[in-house]
């Protein structure tokens, strides 16, 4: 069948002032108002006389919004402002310019404020029943590499470890769900243990006071093998298992292991793979130095490599202190690469791949509010859906990038939503969820 008309013909003009281009965002903005979000920012953010200091909630849930709709800089706020956008967010909508001054405006310390907000907003979302309630709860702890581009970025000018100029933020994750339960902005030359312990703490304080009731476990790399790290752990009283870096002393033990310790493991090669466990003492010059468990794996170089001409396997190894069979130990720590998945969510779902000022206190600031805007999607996912593992591009274009249309009948604003979208009954039963969950009692 021929079309009527070609595109040349079709006539077109800005001039709908009804109309919605992401009116899907009134979930999250529903769940941000019923989680408090607004009260949270302005009570306790205080950015003293800066000229940015007014209205903080109002800024900041529209930086947030603007992230959950894809902007990944500051200007990308002004979408939000087309049309009737601001009806469906239900708080005003700033200006870029306007959001510039507000995140320039943050020292490091006025961004530590917003660690408060995150964290109350953590505690009211898992009260909500987005929460483990007493099951256990793995943390997983990593950092990340932002690269930057400009020489005027307070501690971001500088080469990271991947020689790579840019900041070095650490990340701490709840497993399986994607929550980002802490973060911190740190310069590039940090290293990826840098701040890790007191971090370690500050989380597992976050989570205990969120009503995480359960066992708790932390998952790290070997950026975080540390007697630090493992003393925190115990003071903190959580179990962990942390990849260790394999010293030649290491090596030695290992290769003093009996062939017939070794146990088969899955692997996509027959025979490929195998996984033993020594007791090992790291960190023995320390005074409170603990035997753990040492559990390694060997893995054979692919058939032809060049690796195999060299050695016979790879070793991977990590301390722990947690009961439980070998194997299973072992499968859980290589599944702390799950990690990357909510990383990745932070850069490409939201803002995180742009730090877009050359001050380190409004980066600081841009990081919280990144964090929190992932959270809301996970958040939205998990209370309005049911889903635990939905990317926010998943859930932007299903339901947060919906278009629609104000109209007013009857004394009562409704939006119009088009006819035959394929997550229609999804988007209905999120916002019938998400608008149980209840409201905040007034300060």
């Amino acid at each position: 069948m021929r079309s009527s008309h070609t595109l040349d013909r079709l006539a077109t003009s800005f001039d709908e002032e009804r109309l919605v281009a992401d009116a899907g965002l009134l979930l999250p903005a529903t769940l941000a108002q019923h989680l408090g979000l607004p009260e949270l920012f302005d009570r306790h953010v205080d950015l003293g006389p800066a000229v940015g200091r007014a209205n903080v909630g109002d800024k900041a849930l529209t930086l947030i919004m603007s992230a959950l709709a894809g902007g990944d800089c500051i200007d990308d706020a002004n979408a939000l402002r087309a049309g009737g956008t601001q009806a469906v967010l239900g708080h005003a909508l700033r200006a870029p310019s306007t959001l510039g001054t507000f995140l320039r405006s943050f020292s490091w310390g006025h961004a530590r404020q917003l660690d408060a907000v995150s964290r109350q907003a953590l505690a009211r979302a898992w009260a909500a029943g987005a929460g483990p309630g007493t099951e256990p709860l793995t943390i997983d702890l990593d950092s990340t590499i932002c690269e930057t581009y400009g020489l005027q970025k307070q501690g971001g000018s500088h080469f990271t470890y991947t020689h790579v100029r840019g900041y070095h933020p650490l990340l701490a994750v709840a497993a399986g769900t994607g929550d980002v339960l802490h973060s911190r902005l740190r310069g590039g030359p940090a290293n990826s243990g840098r701040g890790a312990a007191g971090f370690l703490t500050e989380t597992v304080g976050r989570v205990r006071d969120a009503g995480a009731g359960g066992a708790l476990t932390v998952r790290a790399d070997s950026g975080f093998y540390s007697a630090a790290m493992a003393r925190a752990c115990r003071k903190a009283g959580v179990r962990f298992s942390i990849t260790a870096r394999l010293h030649a002393g290491l090596h030695e033990r290992i290769a003093r292991v009996p062939e017939a310790a070794w146990t088969a493991i899955p692997y996509w090669q027959d025979g490929g793979a195998d996984v033993a466990e020594i007791p090992f003492t790291p960190f023995a010059d320390q005074p409170d130095a603990q035997e753990v468990r040492l559990i390694v794996r060997r893995v054979r170089p692919s058939p032809g490599s060049q690796l195999a001409l060299f050695v016979p396997f790879r070793y991977h190894a990590a301390i722990t202190d947690r009961a439980g069979d070998t194997r299973t130990l072992e499968a859980d720590r290589r599944r702390h690469a799950e990690i990357e998945n909510a990383i990745r969510d932070l850069k490409y779902g939201v803002g995180l791949n742009h730090l877009p000022s050359g001050r380190f206190g409004a980066n600081a600031a841009w990081l919280a509010f990144q964090v929190l805007a992932h959270n809301l999607a996970r958040w939205t996912s998990r209370l309005g859906l049911g889903e635990k593992l939905l990317a926010t591009k998943t859930l932007r274009r299903r339901l947060f990038s919906l278009p629609g249309r104000l109209a007013r009948s009857a004394r009562r604003l409704w939006l119009h939503l088009p006819t035959h979208w394929p997550w229609a009954d999804q988007f209905l039963t999120a916002l019938a969820r998400l608008r149980r969950v209840p409201l905040p009692l007034r300060a």
